[in-house]
C-alpha cells in the first residue's frame, strides 16, 4: 500500500467537478423470507417486488442524491426493464448520455432474497451488463477522462473496469464486488479500495474471511496497489487503513430491514465526500451514516438516502484509533 490516496483532480484543464460511475444496472426482483433456505430447501416468501438496482446504477443514484453531479456509463437491454432502469436513473438527475441500449439482449436482473434481519443473498443475471466494453468507456470520452472522480464495481467485464480505471485522471474508488481477484495493474490505479470482508479475503487469496479488526488489518497490509483501503464490516461499521494509520468506525445503530444497497450507499457517500475535500476518515464516518440509513428502507434505489437525510444524523461514535 502507498502512504496516502490522491486528492481529487482540480477543475480546469478539461477536468470537471463531476463523478463518473462505470458499472451495472439491474432490475431487482426481491422476495422477503422468514429465514434463508438451506441448500436444496424451498421456503415460502412474501410478495415479489421489482425495484431498479444494479451496483453501478445504485451508486450513481446515491451519489446524485448526495449532491454530486454524476454521469453513468453502462448498458441496458432493449426491453421493458431497460426502459424502466433508464427512467429511474435519470429521474435522480444522473446524466445517462453514456447509458447504451443493446439490441436483442435482455437487461440485467438480480434475484434477491431478504431475511427478517435485513440480510440478503443475491444471484445476478448480467444480461446487457456483460456487453459493456472498453469501447463504451472510450465512447464516453470526457465523461470519464474529465471527471474529478471515478467509481467502479465488478458487475461488468473486468477489461472494461481496467479501461475505465486506466482512462481516469481524477480520484479512483473501486468497490471490488462481486468478490474476485484483481490484477495488480488495476489495483495500482486505485486510490481507495472499498471491499467487505468476503471480498477482502478473495483479494488476499485466503479461504477464510477475517473476523477481527486485527485480522482485517493484516490482510489489508498484504495487498499490493491501492493507496488506501476502507473495509466495510456490516453491523461492525468499517475499518479505514490509510498508510500507517488504522481506525475502526462503529456502525450507526439502526433497525435494519434490508441491507441490499447499504454497501452501494457507503461507496457513493465516501466518494462524494472525498470529492468535496473531506479527509478519508471523515468521509468514511459520513459513509457509515449513509449506509446505516439505507438499511432502514426496503429495496435498492428506494432505500438510498439524500444529503438532507444524512445531514440530519450525526455519527454515533468517534473513530477508535
Amino acid at each position: 500500500m502507498s502512504a496516502s490516496h490522491r486528492a481529487p483532480a482540480p477543475a480546469g484543464d478539461g477536468v470537471s467537478g463531476a463523478l463518473a460511475v462505470v458499472g451495472s444496472a439491474n432490475l431487482d426482483i426481491v422476495v422477503g423470507v422468514g429465514r434463508h433456505p438451506r441448500l436444496g430447501e424451498t421456503v415460502i416468501g412474501g410478495d415479489r417486488a421489482e425495484v431498479p438496482g444494479g451496483k453501478g446504477a445504485n451508486q450513481a443514484v446515491a451519489a446524485a442524491r448526495l449532491g454530486a453531479p454524476t454521469s453513468f456509463v453502462g448498458c441496458v437491454g432493449d426491453d421493458a426493464p431497460g426502459a424502466t432502469l433508464r427512467r429511474a436513473i435519470a429521474a435522480d438527475g444522473v446524466d445517462v448520455e453514456a447509458l447504451e441500449t443493446v439490441e436483442g439482449v435482455p437487461s440485467g436482473v438480480a434475484l434477491i432474497v431478504v431475511g427478517e434481519d435485513g440480510e440478503n443473498t443475491i444471484v445476478v443475471s448480467p444480461g446487457a451488463n456483460a456487453r459493456l466494453s472498453p469501447d463504451h468507456v472510450a465512447a464516453a470520452g470526457a465523461l470519464v477522462t474529465g471527471a474529478a472522480g471515478l467509481l467502479v464495481q465488478l458487475e461488468v467485464p473486468l477489461e472494461t473496469v481496467a479501461a475505465a480505471v486506466g482512462a481516469a485522471r481524477g480520484l479512483v474508488v473501486c468497490n471490488p464486488a462481486p468478490a474476485t481477484t484483481l490484477p495488480t495493474s488495476v489495483l495500482e490505479r486505485v486510490d481507495v479500495l472499498v471491499p467487505n470482508r468476503t471480498e477482502l479475503a478473495v483479494l488476499a487469496g485466503v479461504e477464510e474471511q477475517p473476523v477481527t479488526t486485527g485480522e482485517v488489518t493484516e490482510l489489508v497490509r498484504g495487498l499490493t496497489g491501492p493507496a488506501a483501503v476502507v473495509v466495510t464490516l456490516g453491523a461492525d461499521g468499517c475499518l479505514v487503513v490509510d498508510g500507517d494509520d488504522v481506525a475502526h468506525l462503529p456502525a450507526m445503530r439502526v433497525d435494519a430491514v434490508d441491507a441490499t444497497a447499504a454497501g452501494d450507499a457507503f461507496c457513493a457517500a465516501l466518494t462524494v465526500r472525498l470529492l468535496a475535500g473531506d479527509p478519508l476518515l471523515e468521509a468514511a464516518a459520513y459513509a457509515n451514516v449513509a449506509a446505516g440509513l439505507a438499511t432502514t428502507r426496503r429495496g435498492a434505489q428506494p432505500s438510498l438516502p439524500s444529503a438532507s437525510d444524512v445531514a440530519a444524523v450525526a455519527p454515533v461514535a468517534a473513530p477508535v484509533l
